[in-house]
């Protein structure tokens, strides 16, 4: 076998240090190389990013705020825009070098390579140094000039209670609708909502007509009007109604409406409301959707709202029908709860007006007891989840009378004693037990004008409310807190809803309302027992000396891989802890 000997590689010795060294164009090696040629010459080794401490956003090159968070691929972007030499060398590598949390230092290690000679190219790892300079973006600067808003959307809806308000929020926070606006106020009937830009109201107004049946009108002010160029400067303002029907409402269709949906009966019970309104009619679980162009060619209001449930016992129950997904059709004979006893004491003429509807509860003394040992049959929707012993509410058609003329025109004979809607649970609400979760609310803040807080959430105001609600003080607020209990008890009780709502973990020890650090921000658990609001469900009886009520079986409990984790609030938990170190 004859071996062939590889050729013999040619060297030559550099031209600056004599090593020998393969052929290349330049004649020199490799240290030499990077001793003679710089390639990172013309880009700067320290330059400077905009930062804005009110909306916690960075100034992206050219005029550009975006929100990044610390060391992220968009705050990364936004340091090497601001770096003019790139675009003539190649970026092989770009990352962060680990700075303190609270440093105004971002430092940057870059990979970068160049051809410096022919067919030589050079690799070179650098690092540059960016200053967080503070500042005011524009939208901020006019906020602290009072030019706050260009556009406003005025959200109203005509009930007695929040609760509508409450969900729409959450609705808000988990689809994100609320990043474009500049502050939130409280008003009579609703909230406002005001943005620095028309697109971004329009944006809102599209979102709501998605989520929930409402009505919209548009109107604009002449602020001022340029006669040279032909410009004018409006103030547009949207205004947005929403129907008066809630979830578990008792509601009574006119005759005609009643005929084009399906011919279903015109006592029918509002079981959910979306984008449209979901009718059932507890007899025959026979369903209808009614959109809010078909509602409001024929606007109607609610006979019953939840203020008028009376709480029942259930005595008897027996499926007797088809099912409906989760509805079960069945006969049930119910009972008044005690409660109405004590209640009728209290209260002989009891006079409630919902809306445009006024109901009339009298109750004659002489027949409390025969109104207590009463029994009443009625066929309901509830098969599914009710046994005898559970406690369930309805509302007592018996003894309402309704100012309503499509009530007035049903058939006496068809018109049930008792509508139930929904199971309750006495025995574990008489518990004071602290929820695992919790609800945030809107970081933009409605801030009052005596606080001089700023809408970009760090604000706090006056008021303890839930969000823009609850802050105009007084008797509005106590509603708003009896309403977010309601709405927390639906929450648990109806898995459907939960789906559209964001629930977060909560912290293992919660202070208490009003207390000091930035509780606007994240919604609180549930009250404390000094804190307890007093009677926010009707019909629920206080246990007497020496009994001892058990736990429902079928408490609804929320899972917890169903929660999420609130990393925000424990930032400003670990911030209001920080505030109160300094201050001892």
């Amino acid at each position: 076998m004859e071996f062939i000997a590889s050729p013999a590689v040619q060297r030559v010795l550099c031209a600056d240090c004599g090593t020998p060294i393969e052929p290349n164009s330049a004649n020199l090696c490799l240290q030499c190389l990077r001793n003679s040629v710089d390639i990172t010459e013309g880009i700067p080794k320290q330059a400077t990013v905009n930062f804005c401490r009110n909306c916690d956003r960075f100034l992206s090159p050219p005029a550009t705020w975006t929100i990044a968070q610390p060391e992220s691929r968009e705050l990364l972007a936004i340091c090497l825009k601001k770096l003019k030499g790139l675009s003539k060398v190649r970026l092989i590598d770009a990352g962060f070098i680990w700075t303190e949390p609270h440093s105004k230092r971002i430092r940057v290690k870059l990979t970068i390579q160049k051809e410096v000679f022919t067919s030589t190219i050079l690799q070179q790892i650098f690092e540059v140094e960016y200053v967080v300079v503070h500042g005011q973006c524009p939208d901020c600067t006019k906020l602290a000039a009072k030019n706050t808003w260009k556009a406003m959307v005025q959200v109203r809806q005509k009930v007695n209670h929040k609760r509508t308000f409450l969900y729409l929020e959450q609705l808000i926070l988990k689809h994100g609708a609320d990043k474009d606006t500049v502050s939130i106020k409280e008003a009579k009937d609703g909230i406002d909502f005001f943005y620095a830009q028309r697109s971004h109201a329009i944006k809102m107004v599209e979102f709501l007509t998605a989520v929930v049946p409402v009505r919209c009108k548009a109107s604009e002010q002449l602020l001022s009007k340029d006669t040279h160029s032909n410009t004018a400067n409006y103030k547009f303002t949207y205004s947005v109604e929403l129907t008066p029907v809630c979830k578990d409402d008792l509601v009574c269709i006119p005759q005609k409406l009643a005929r084009q949906l399906s011919s279903i009966s015109q006592l029918t019970l509002c079981t959910r409301v979306g984008n449209s309104i979901h009718l059932m009619d507890p007899n025959t679980l026979q369903v209808s959707d009614m959109t809010s162009q078909v509602y409001w060619r024929t606007p109607f209001e609610s006979l019953a709202n939840v203020s008028d449930l009376v709480e029942f016992i259930v005595l008897d129950i027996e499926p007797s029908g088809p099912t409906r997904g989760k509805f079960v059709l069945a006969d049930a004979q119910v009972a008044p709860n005690h409660a109405l006893h004590s209640q009728t004491h209290q209260n002989h003429n009891h006079s409630r007006t919902n809306g445009g509807v006024s109901m009339d509860v009298d109750v004659n003394m002489d027949d409390v007891s025969g109104a207590r040992d009463a029994i009443y049959h009625t066929r309901t929707h509830l098969g599914g989840v009710l046994q005898p012993g559970d406690s369930v509410l309805g509302y007592f058609l018996t003894r309402a009378n309704f100012n309503n003329d499509a009530f007035e025109g049903l058939d006496p004979a068809r018109v049930p004693d008792v509508v139930l809607v929904r199971k309750t649970y006495p025995n574990r609400r008489k518990k004071t037990r602290a929820r695992n979760w919790k609800l945030r609310s809107m970081a933009k803040e409605a801030a009052d004008v005596e606080s001089g807080a700023g809408a970009s959430g760090t604000g706090t105001g006056t008021g303890t409310g839930r969000g823009a609600l609850g802050r105009r003080g007084g008797l509005d607020q106590a509603r708003v807190e009896a309403d977010y209990e309601l709405f927390l008890r639906d929450l648990e009780e109806d898995p459907e809803l939960r789906m559209n709502v964001n629930l977060y973990k909560a912290a293992g020890s919660a202070k208490p309302r009003g207390g000091k650090g930035k509780a606007a921000y994240a919604m609180d658990v549930e009250p404390q027992p000094e804190q307890q609001p007093v009677s926010v469900q009707p019909g629920h009886a206080e246990m007497e000396d020496g009994e001892e009520a058990d736990d429902e079986v079928d408490f609804p409990e929320i899972k917890l891989d169903e929660l999420l984790d609130d990393f925000d609030g424990l930032a400003i938990k670990d911030g209001e802890e920080q505030d109160e170190d300094e201050e001892l």
